[in-house]
């Protein structure tokens, strides 16, 4: 993905999928097409979906956006947007 929203989301009452969830529906709303991607980091997925998280490796879908870890991104950040 070369181009992609940025969204900032730090409530720690939220799981990220409803997270992702958010975004993707902002993300829906102001560029009118579903989002498909997201990229975050590491820290942000929990220890029981993976034992260990490699960079750009998908971990999980949340309503078919797939979510990704990159070291790149900043904890309680979201690249979101479109392949």
């Amino acid at each position: 993905m070369d181009i992609g929203m940025l969204w900032f989301d730090n409530d720690n009452q939220t799981n990220i999928q409803k997270k992702v969830e958010r975004a993707a529906a902002y993300y829906r709303d102001k560029y009118g097409q579903k989002p498909n991607l997201c990229f975050v980091h590491p820290c942000m997925v929990s220890k029981n979906v993976s034992q260990e998280v490699d960079a750009e490796k998908t971990v999980m879908k949340s309503k078919g956006v797939e979510i990704r870890t990159s070291t790149a991104m900043l904890p309680n950040h979201f690249w979101i947007g479109v392949t």
